[in-house]
């Protein structure tokens, strides 16, 4: 059900190149490759650039999503509630129903009262309203409650640049 964590030994140009796309995810590697010489010193090819590209996201040090704008759909959060005495005979298709929904964007299970929580997207409140109703009609004796709770006024939805040069400070740090 999870993915394995990725196993990757960073080097200074794989932080570079991930602060480089998290800034402009259209960027070619050829572009990539400039910036790596003028502005770091380093000199690759672009096709070692594509390569190292192509080798992280293979190994899932990053993902990809396409996400639609929030003018486009109704975002809101989720979080479920479980029915301990119902659990163990249907978690699975419930889990299974949210992860696999395509109004789920983001799915991951936590700690506290709801332990399972997604962020789903929605054309309209009342297709969302549907999605609750049929959601308990069909699992309703595993789920004991659902809260949602609509998201507007997104006010970032960026990945910093800069977060990737902690990846540097723990590889250098372990070492």
């Amino acid at each position: 059900m999870t993915e394995r964590s990725p196993d990757w030994e960073f080097k200074e140009r794989d932080v570079i190149i991930l602060r480089e796309l998290s800034e402009d995810p259209q960027l070619s590697s050829r572009e990539l490759a400039d910036i790596l010489e003028r502005e770091h010193d380093i000199s690759v090819s672009h096709v070692t650039v594509s390569e190292s590209i192509r080798k992280m996201r293979q190994e899932g040090v990053f993902r990809e999503a396409i996400v639609p704008n929030e003018a486009y759909f109704n975002f809101a959060l989720f979080e479920f509630k479980f029915n301990p005495e119902q659990f163990e005979e249907g978690w699975r298709d419930a889990m299974e129903t949210i992860r696999d929904d395509r109004h789920t964007l983001f799915y991951f299970l936590s700690d506290g009262e709801y332990q399972w929580k997604s962020v789903m997207m929605f054309p309209t409140r009342e297709a969302e309203s549907r999605w609750i109703h049929d959601f308990y009609k069909n699992h309703g004796d595993v789920i004991q409650n659902v809260r949602n709770s609509v998201v507007h006024n997104v006010l970032k939805f960026h990945t910093d640049p800069e977060i990737f040069t902690e990846l540097q400070e723990c590889t250098h740090q372990s070492q």
